[in-house]
């Protein structure tokens, strides 16, 4: 009896694994919007000096208020419609003109603010192998969580199937060439910080390139 329960967990465990797995692998991307992700416009972005040149791919992370998650103040980020009166730190970043091209909630569940082509301001003041403004030339993704909360498991696996997604789309981009933030602007940004598992994405933990 023993051995038929555990095969039937076994067998019910393995179709939902199957499941779960054929969800993350129906990813496509159609005019440079990836066909999964809910789509909301953001303002926030321009033409890339060489709409050819997506070479770069770039780890953020956000939250707000810092450290909590699943509500849309992100959404009113990368919109421009942040209300600085709802928490004090909204009153010292609410007027940045800011986007990422892609958010990764902490269900899983993506959010696309600028076409893939077009460039997002996510980067700021940067510098990847010597070439400086990383935003002519990067996709930046936000993970919505903190620098030392663990992400969670449907981030890293939809974060990994949008990977693929994109290297498949993009032939300039490369598995070499995904980078965090704090390593595109060291010593002025930490995310996506040491919570950030690289071995997930096939990274190593020593990736960095200065």
């Amino acid at each position: 009896m023993l051995q038929l329960i555990s095969n039937d967990i076994l067998s019910r465990s393995w179709g939902i694994c199957s499941r779960f797995s054929l969800i993350y692998n129906l990813m496509d991307i159609n005019q440079h919007w990836l066909s999964d992700a809910i789509r909301i416009l953001s303002p926030n972005h321009d033409n890339r000096t060489d709409p050819e040149d997506i070479s770069l791919l770039v780890i953020h992370c956000i939250s707000l208020p810092p450290g909590k998650f699943n509500n849309s103040y992100i959404d009113q980020l990368f919109c421009n419609k942040l209300n600085p009166v709802e928490h004090p730190y909204f009153k010292e970043i609410y007027q940045c003109p800011v986007s990422a091209h892609l958010l990764i909630k902490r269900d899983g569940h993506c959010v696309q603010y600028v076409a893939f082509d077009k460039r997002a301001w996510h980067a700021g003041k940067s510098s990847y192998e010597g070439r400086e403004r990383c935003n002519d030339f990067s996709i930046g993704i936000e993970l919505e969580g903190t620098e030392s909360i663990p992400y969670t498991e449907a981030q890293y696996l939809q974060l990994a199937t949008v990977i693929d997604t994109l290297l498949k789309t993009y032939p300039k981009l490369t598995r070499q060439r995904i980078t965090g933030h704090s390593d595109i602007a060291p010593g002025r940004k930490n995310d996506p910080g040491e919570s950030f598992n690289w071995q997930r994405i096939g990274k190593a933990s020593d990736h960095r390139v200065a």
